[in-house]
């Protein structure tokens, strides 16, 4: 009996492979699964509407619309870093759309860090790449998967989205 405890436990708490077992919110309350984006490059960037680096919506706006079919870009707004993003969804979604014209996937506001990070960032920040691994610094760090929803490359805030580092990943 208690082998078949240990078994099940092992099975129940067992780390995912890729992100394919995780899903979130849209920014309109939809529900998504990233296992729908199987076979496609996945760029995930936590995102701000408050902060010094929130210019970037504009170069990921133009990523997506350059390799959109390459990639599917998808921001996750978050108040982690100084309370830096906007109260509720909608605030985020009208900044967003009217500043910014984006177009691109957007998560609802999640928690990228401390205590209350999201499953799905628990999972990215303990996975292991050529770049580095642990907690997120700062808003607009950028998580690359590829095709088999395997954690590929991080990019740190001050990287802009249309950096030939991020790039060369597309072509």
């Amino acid at each position: 009996m208690f082998n078949i405890l240990i078994i099940a436990f092992s099975l129940f708490f067992q780390t995912p492979k890729n992100i394919y077992s995780f899903s979130f919110k849209t920014i309109d309350g939809k529900e998504v699964k990233l296992s729908s984006f199987k076979g496609k490059k996945i760029l995930i960037v936590n995102t701000a509407s408050k902060c010094g680096y929130t210019v970037q919506y504009e170069e990921l706006e133009k990523l997506h619309k350059q390799y959109g079919k390459n990639i599917v870009l998808i921001g996750f707004p978050s108040g982690d870093f100084g309370g830096q993003e906007l109260a509720t969804n909608k605030e985020i979604k009208e900044f967003c759309s009217t500043k910014f014209k984006t177009s691109f996937l957007m998560a609802e506001k999640t928690s990228v860090k401390g205590a209350s990070i999201s499953n799905l960032f628990k999972y990215l920040t303990s996975q292991e790449n050529p770049d580095f691994n642990g907690d997120i610094n700062w808003n607009f760090e950028k998580f690359l998967i590829n095709e088999k929803g395997q954690l590929v490359h991080r990019f740190r805030s001050n990287v802009k989205p249309l950096d030939a580092q991020i790039i060369k990943n597309f072509n």
